[in-house]
């Protein structure tokens, strides 16, 4: 099967049923699937064969539910950026993936107008839903021009590239993880057999984290695998989201437990409102305070998931049941800890350095395996055979497992900092760091953070006869990174301390700033 297959037929059979919404547009899934037609045929139009890629760079929006249904109805593979990142992020990442077209929703255009000379392979630009600058075409013109009718079969199958999403490794280099119609459809089918409030016709599902993220892609699409659909927030805003959850009707949603804390704590009535539509809330990206989540569960009144996974993984390997949350609130709050069990037809071991399982309860390095395992890296085949280790995902989380199977994550052997459920990779803040001219030493690492659970701090070392302040420092990582990947706070040493092979003890630098803290990472 393919992605699109389960899209066509709600299509045909139930045409007029509730696809999507943003803002002041609503689709059905017959509106949508002509919709997805068009876009199918526009990207045949302009040359692009089956495995061919084009980027795309937006906010949440509608056309982002349609993106994935029409790029596998052309075989075409979409190269989702995340509009956080900076605009030679994105050159970066477009000339790797050797995109040939390029959209750009709304205010985007402009930015990749900065870099527009530095895209190698990008043949045509559109913007989405504004007029269009000069070199741009206009999307909404080009769409309209294209036949609505369903597309001849492209030969399309299981096995074909349905999305690259793309996913910073420790060296900060950003490696194209290939996810094909058979990882994706795999996962669905897991998720659902986890989620006891199966989504159905009729169901609508809220989708307010990012959709250029493996989570807000693969929420978006459970709901309409099933049928459901999707209500869709351009943005995060607290008084929004708990608006939509107790007047729109919602059954399930996604939200990272930042989004839930805010809930919480910026909407002044959230416990006074009426949920009871509601049936799922799943969280995961980071951990959890105790205090937010017995919150959560008393104000919301519905089943909650914990899910753990990565890119690679498409979304999920490891999920925390309802039935799970319920008993470690009873019984064992020891597994509020937990990331969760293995997912149907998922095997997760935890092993030492030689790929040999660890003893119960001791902490190794996280590896699976099932139908929802990345393809591989694009264009990176030792990345590729590092990771995929005999057919074996290498998460490089540390992690311990108990004798229920019950998987706790303990740190990230890679040093990554979740903040806000964004994934920031030390080394490629560091990079950026040294290419200040009076920074001679960079050590990044994260610390607490009241908001996005881990803010990036960053420890150097100045030149001889050079000076700098905090300040400075962020000022000049604007220049380079995404805004969430910019250091919070500066600090200046002499020396950074090493171990006697020369690697920084990161371990030394953090530690005493989360005293009194628990740093669980999952991710």
């Amino acid at each position: 099967m393919r992605l699109q297959d389960n899209f066509e037929y709600y299509a045909r059979i139930h045409g007029d049923a509730f696809f999507a919404r943003c803002g002041n547009r609503t689709l059905t899934y017959a509106e949508a699937n002509e919709e997805a037609n068009r876009l199918a045929n526009l990207l045949i139009s302009q040359g692009l064969e089956v495995g061919d890629r084009f980027a795309y760079l937006s906010k949440n929006s509608l056309e982002m539910s349609i993106l994935y249904h029409a790029a596998g109805k052309a075989g075409a593979v979409p190269v989702p950026l995340n509009y956080r990142l900076a605009p030679a992020e994105w050159a970066y990442i477009i000339n790797d993936a050797g995109a040939k077209l390029l959209f750009a929703h709304k205010d985007l255009a402009p930015a990749v107008d900065t870099v527009r000379g530095d895209l190698k392979t990008v043949e045509t630009c559109y913007a989405i839903d504004v007029t269009p600058p000069a070199g741009w075409e206009d999307y909404a013109a080009a769409l309209a021009a294209q036949d609505t009718a369903n597309i001849p079969d492209r030969g399309v199958t299981g096995e074909n590239a349905l999305y690259q999403m793309y996913t910073s490794g420790t060296t900060g280099r950003p490696k194209g993880a290939i996810l094909t119609h058979g990882n994706i459809l795999a996962n669905l089918e897991q998720m659902r057999n986890v989620i006891s409030a199966r989504m159905t016709l009729g169901d609508k599902i809220l989708v307010a984290a990012p959709m250029y993220h493996a989570a807000g892609t693969m929420v978006s699409l459970h709901g309409l695998h099933s049928g459901a659909g999707v209500v869709i927030h351009e943005d995060f805003v607290p008084g929004d989201v708990v608006d939509a959850l107790a007047n729109d009707g919602i059954t399930t949603t996604v939200l990272v437990p930042a989004m839930i804390q805010a809930c919480l704590v910026m909407v002044p009535d959230v416990k006074e409102r009426d949920y009871s539509s509601l049936k799922a809330m799943v969280y995961g990206a980071s951990p959890i305070a105790e205090e937010t989540l017995r919150g959560a569960m008393e104000t919301f009144e519905c089943d909650f998931y914990q899910a753990f996974g990565m890119t690679e993984t498409t979304s999920s390997v490891v999920y925390l049941n309802a039935d799970d949350h319920v008993r470690a609130l009873k019984e064992k709050p020891e597994l509020l800890l937990a990331a969760g069990r293995a997912i149907t037809g998922t095997h997760v071991r935890i092993v030492d350095e030689n790929d040999q399982d660890v003893p119960i309860g001791e902490v190794g390095e996280i590896i699976c395996h099932g139908p929802q395992i990345m393809q591989g890296y694009w264009n990176m085949e030792e990345a590729t055979a590092e990771a995929l280790r005999d057919g074996w995902m290498h998460t490089g989380d540390a992690a311990s497992m108990d004798e229920e199977g019950y998987v706790y994550i303990q740190d990230r052997i890679k040093d990554m900092i979740v903040s806000g459920g964004e994934n920031v990779y030390p080394r490629e803040v560091e990079n950026a760091l040294f290419e200040h001219p009076a920074v001679a030493d960079a050590a990044v690492f994260g610390i607490p953070g009241e908001k996005f659970g881990e803010d990036v701090m960053a420890t150097l070392v100045l030149k001889e006869g050079e000076s700098l302040t905090e300040q400075d420092v962020i000022e000049f990582c604007r220049t380079k990174l995404g805004g969430y990947k910019i250091p919070r706070r500066v600090s200046f040493m002499d020396e950074l301390p090493r171990n006697a092979s020369g690697k920084v003890l990161k371990k030394d630098l953090r530690e005493p700033y989360w005293e009194g803290h628990t740093r669980r990472v999952s991710g």
